[in-house]
């Protein structure tokens, strides 16, 4: 019996030796492959694109996983205890493994047969979540406790909890406590409630199964139990506890929440960098910092919206929407219409509603929020039947003329009234940039991103019309015309390869007869435009032309360019009369100033070729260029560029440029734009633009610390029945009056080699001693008029033949 018992002993012993020896043969293979743990220290969690704009507002945030990172003296106490009490009670006793918990779970094990939750700690789940696998096995659990324990050795105990309060999944994509707090409750982790904060530290057990969205009733039972855990750790007292116990969950999906409105500038951005940096964008935490000003794109959004919908106002009201059903019997379910108004869109100036009742002087409303509105009649006197694109029927004289019960239709908030409204089928687009760097410091790409994506400011190529006239004229200029050449406005007709004829037009259908070019651009003539393409050669014409950053080929080699028939962006049209203002320079426009990396690492800034005759002066003396004309917008510009700045391409010559300038803003005071008079600013110039047909009303004008374009027209070409000066030009007027408030007027310097002289206005020659009806006009000295006019007006400092009415020209 004793040999036995020894032989027992010897036999048990060596078993567990060996077994000793085998578990930790396994134990050191196993730790030698596992992974280093000091990455921690340096995690790149996976953190969603952001772009703001270029004074800190967000404006837009992309990647699939939503994720805040905060760090770990920001997380408010109670959120840390309730994790603790809920997930790892004894985190800040234990070196990584709790092994009470380790032996609960194995008991468990050997009773029941069934592997339990509860054995990981704060620490394990650190180290599964970046490094191992979510897959139930003994080997991953080995795996979890040997790393947790060389984490525990290279961080500190506010490191790892920091890194799992960033890292755990919450359910709704939402990664991270910040991000939950946003998701849930639409707000940051610093402004939760105790209920709220016990609904958040319960769901990584199951945030998909529990979350309060997916199931209320789980949700509550969680919190429930995150409670009865704070309590009786001594987190919270019994008071705090019945209080929190008894708040009902009210909760909802909050979606990505920006500052300010401006997503076709977010998007734009957004291609760009995906196209700099690739998918990694979306989740290596940049932060992107356009060039576009908040104060200046809030200003653009309301002058787009409230001018197109001042504009289909003006063309009648087109009907209901939709009509919601009425009972035999009258009865109205409101609850049932307010949800069904849900389906139709919505935009930040219009809602839909549903008529409930038709009065006399108002009728009542509903939204789709429930609430119940009164809209008055004077608000609707502009709704006259539109009968077609351009004939409205009379104005209605009672508000059942316009709408009867059930109709769907569309109210703008207004000064604690409702406005009767609808959504426009009109579009339009806006480009406002810095002319010396081409910074794009406002865009609007059309009514509303909810009812389209499509941004008209950059993709939208459409005709410009009249608006392209002043790169015909500066090409003149830049061979020899001068704004005093005369050209004879008169009919012409035009015979193609086909033997067709074309005979243009004035829009008014009349003819002037020996019209000075300042003239003929002032008053936006057609048949000047096209005797000056024809006199200066189509050739030499599009040489200057393609200089402002027009392709070739959306130029047409032919006469008709003289009217605009180019294809051209609201982008392309705002550049090109960049270089009017800025006294001949080419600019590329640009919309990402700088992105930074999740360590706030500069890994993107630009720096554009910038307009600056002077600028190697400059840079020797280390002075911005936009230093010389301080004001609010130079120095938002100046703000953005920390870098020496890239002179910029001269494409004309100063000359050029100054004297276009003068001549748009004759346009203005005198011209087509002169509703623009109303601004009170004498440093502005501009040119109207509608197209053939009036398919597109454009309006391009500038000072030279701001350019602006603006298009309006269908999508699907149609007539808007209105040219550039009644549909574009008051969008522009919305837009410049605002931006340049408190921006002081500014005169551009006469560049040298310009003298002003004084001219007879019907020849273009000098003007005869004591002519009482001469005008002065700016020369390059080298095209000044040396001959002085006649008495009797006959001789003319003309280009073009002068012949009578009806000539053919091929």
């Amino acid at each position: 019996m004793k040999n036995f018992l020894h032989i027992f002993i010897r036999v048990l012993v060596s078993t567990s030796v060996a077994g000793i020896c085998a578990i930790a043969v396994i134990v050191l293979y196993t730790n030698a492959q596992l992974p280093t743990v000091n990455v921690l220290e340096e995690i790149q969690l996976q953190v969603p694109l952001k772009i703001y704009t270029a004074d800190g507002k967000l404006i837009g945030e992309y990647g699939e996983k939503r994720r805040t990172p905060i760090a770990i003296k920001d997380v408010p106490e109670t959120l840390k205890n309730a994790i603790l009490a809920t997930e790892d009670r004894r985190f800040y006793d234990h070196n990584g493994v709790d092994l009470r918990g380790m032996a609960r779970a194995t008991l468990h094990l050997v009773v029941s047969g069934t592997k339990a939750q509860g054995a990981s700690t704060i620490t394990m789940q650190v180290a599964r979540n970046f490094f191992l696998t979510r897959k139930k096995t003994f080997g991953r659990k080995l795996n979890e406790v040997l790393l947790a324990i060389k984490i525990e050795k290279e961080l500190s105990k506010d490191q790892i909890l920091e890194l799992y309060l960033n890292k755990i999944y919450f359910g709704k994509r939402a990664y991270g406590v910040q991000a939950a707090a946003q998701v849930y409750y639409g707000t940051t982790v610093d402004k939760l409630d105790l209920a709220q904060i016990a609904m958040i530290a319960g769901l990584p057990q199951a945030p998909s199964a529990i979350n309060p969205i997916n199931n209320p009733e789980a949700a509550t039972k969680r919190r429930a139990h995150v409670l009865k855990r704070m309590l009786h750790y001594g987190f919270i007292n019994e008071a705090e506890y019945e209080e929190a116990q008894t708040k009902p969950v009210v909760t909802s999906y909050h979606g990505r929440v920006v500052d300010m409105d401006a997503p076709h500038v977010a998007e734009m951005a957004r291609k760009e960098l995906l196209e700099k940096f690739g998918p990694d964008i979306y989740t290596s935490g940049f932060v992107a910092y356009t060039t576009v000003d908040s104060r200046l794109q809030t200003i653009a959004h309301h002058a787009v919206q409230e001018g197109l919908l001042e504009y289909d106002k003006r063309h009648g009201y087109r009907g209901a929407v939709a009509q919601l059903t009425v009972s035999d019997d009258g009865i109205i379910n409101k609850e049932q219409w307010a949800e069904q108004l849900r389906a139709y869109p919505k935009t930040s100036f219009t809602l839909p509603a549903a008529v409930l009742s038709v009065g006399d002087n108002s009728i009542q409303a509903i939204l789709p929020n429930h609430q119940q509105i009164t809209i008055s009649f004077d608000s609707m006197r502009w709704a006259s039947r539109q009968l077609s694109r351009s004939r409205n029927g009379p104005p209605p004289q009672h508000p059942s003329e316009v709408v009867s019960t059930g109709d769907v239709i569309y109210v703008e908030p207004g000064n604690n009234v409702w406005l009767f409204s609808q959504l426009p089928d009109v579009e339009g687009a806006l480009v406002a940039m810095h002319p010396k760097n081409g910074a794009l410091l406002a865009m609007i790409g059309g009514f509303d991103f909810n009812l389209s994506h499509f941004n008209r400011a950059t993709q939208a190529t459409r005709q410009p019309g009249s608006n392209f006239k002043p790169f015909v004229y500066a090409a003149a200029l830049e061979h020899g015309f001068t704004a005093a050449t005369i050209i004879n406005d008169a009919p012409v007709v035009y015979k193609d390869n086909m033997d067709e004829a074309w005979r243009p037009q004035n829009d008014t259908r009349r003819f002037y007869g020996p019209t000075r070019l300042r003239v003929g651009l002032t008053k936006s003539r057609n048949l000047v435009s096209i005797r000056l393409l024809q006199s200066l050669g189509i050739g030499r014409a599009l040489k200057v032309i393609e200089r402002f950053g027009f392709s070739r080929q959306n130029l047409p080699r032919s006469l008709s360019l003289a009217l605009g028939t180019a294809a051209a962006s609201p982008l392309d049209i705002c550049t090109g009369y960049a270089a009017f203002a800025n006294g001949g320079y080419k600019v590329k426009p640009f919309i990402v100033q700088k992105v930074t990396d999740s360590q706030d690492k500069i890994v993107y800034e630009a720096n554009p070729p910038t307009a600056c005759p002077e600028c190697q002066r400059l840079v020797e003396q280390d002075v911005s260029p936009f230093e010389q004309e301080e004001n609010t917008i130079n120095q938002l510009v100046k703000e953005q560029n920390s870098q020496t700045t890239v002179p910029a391409t001269q494409i004309i010559t100063p000359q050029t440029a100054y004297i276009m300038t003068s001549i748009l803003q004759d346009a203005i005071q005198t011209g087509t734009g002169k509703l623009a008079r109303a601004l009170n600013r004498s440093d502005l110039a501009g040119k109207t633009g509608t197209t053939n047909n009036q398919m597109d009303a454009w309006y391009t004008g500038y000072n030279q610390s701001l350019v602006a374009s603006v298009w309006v027209g269908y999508d699907d070409p149609r007539s808007v029945e209105e040219y550039g000066s009644q549909a574009a030009l008051p969008i522009w007027m919305k837009f410049m009056g605002p931006a340049l408030q408190g921006v002081p007027e500014t005169k551009p310097e006469q560049p040298r080699g310009l003298v002003t002289v004084k001219i007879d206005p019907a020849t273009g020659l000098l003007a005869r001693p004591g002519q009482g009806n001469a005008i002065f006009e700016v020369f390059r000295q080298e095209t000044a008029p040396s001959r002085a006019a006649a008495h009797y007006g006959g001789e003319r400092n003309a280009i073009t033949p002068s012949s009578g009415s009806g000539e053919t020209l091929f």
